[in-house]
């Protein structure tokens, strides 16, 4: 279907006995589907339940949980080393410093303990949370390997490599191939800005003052300027939260792209996709214009982003550890 669907765009991803291997890093990953049906078989049924009791209570927690494992992926790989709670840890970073959802992980975990303990990672606790906050916000699922460790390294001064929502799409691009990352992989990985949120904080500057022309930012559609006006104006609180996908904030489709494609993106790093050749197409291709057809190419392409996304650097064998609290190196 498409050049999209062409072996290079399916994400280089080859699964050979179970063995998930990245040509493009030159690396072999371990990680098993299923890797805990003998050692604590209920394992992802305890994840699951415990991430759909938080999500009942606060549903903007599916968006926070999946932000905080793309926020480990990208600093020391998936080790959840973004848990580590230290002085100098990488929860401490500012581009981390609004990451929710630790209580989630830690519940889950202490369930896990009590069950199995020192047999399933903080690591994986964050790749199946994440898979199944996508899927209780009206996405798609997927089979998460699993088998991964604990990193036991975790410094603030390693996070500066996190894409920030300031980024060129040449910087976003810069960033994610450092970690093997495609393109495509790109921008449907931001996809998961469809049940995301933002501070006025981080948007506000282009509404009134934009690169200091004191106008606004050209890409943002006349129609909805107004509107982003009123929810965050100019001497307001720039803690406020405002949806990054005005249509379907809660609900997890691909109306985000085009909202892009409509100049209606809420950060400036989102809305450059759309204006910049080597990214537009893939924008395009998910906005499309058939309701049916856009919401299944998204569905079909977001998981296999995330299972590459969530095999970057990973722990395994004798690496790392298991520990017994997430937030502590044991």
């Amino acid at each position: 279907m498409e050049a999209l669907y062409s072996v290079v765009s399916l994400l280089m991803l080859i699964i050979i006995t179970n063995v998930i291997i990245f040509p493009a890093l030159g690396q072999i990953v371990s990680l098993k589907t299923g890797f805990y049906s003998s050692s604590c078989p209920k394992a992802e049924l305890i994840v699951r339940s415990t991430v759909e009791s938080h999500f009942n209570q606060d549903s903007t927690l599916a968006a926070a949980l999946l932000r905080l494992h793309f926020h480990d992926c990208f600093v020391q790989g998936c080790d959840a080393s973004v848990l580590i709670d230290t002085s100098s840890s990488e929860r401490k970073a500012v581009p981390n410093l609004g990451l929710r959802g630790f209580q989630v992980i830690d519940d889950a975990k202490s369930q896990l303990e009590a069950l199995c303990p020192g047999v399933v990672s903080c690591a994986d606790i964050l790749a199946l949370a994440a898979r199944d906050s996508v899927d209780l916000s009206g996405g798609p699922s997927w089979g998460v390997g699993t088998g991964r460790r604990d990193g036991r390294i975790s410094l603030s001064s390693e996070a500066s490599n996190l894409p920030s929502p300031f980024d060129s799409v040449d910087i976003q691009q810069q960033k994610f191939a450092a970690k093997g990352l495609d393109d495509h992989d790109l921008v449907t990985l931001v996809g998961a800005h469809s049940i995301g949120q933002t501070d006025c904080l981080f948007m506000r500057y282009r509404l009134y003052n934009f690169t200091a022309s004191g106008t606004a930012d050209p890409t943002i559609s006349q129609s909805f300027l107004g509107t982003l006006q009123s929810l965050c104006p100019k001497d307001g609180d720039g803690s406020k939260r405002v949806a990054l996908d005005k249509d379907s904030q809660f609900k997890f489709d691909s109306s985000f792209f085009k909202n892009l494609r409509n100049g209606n993106g809420i950060l400036e790093s989102d809305q450059r996709l759309w204006g910049d050749s080597s990214t537009r197409r893939i924008v395009n291709n998910y906005a499309g214009s058939i309701r049916g057809l856009l919401g299944f190419r998204f569905n079909f392409e977001f998981p296999k982003a995330m299972i590459k996304m969530s095999s970057i650097e990973v722990k395994s064998g004798a690496q790392g550890e298991i520990r017994k609290i997430c937030s502590k190196i044991n």
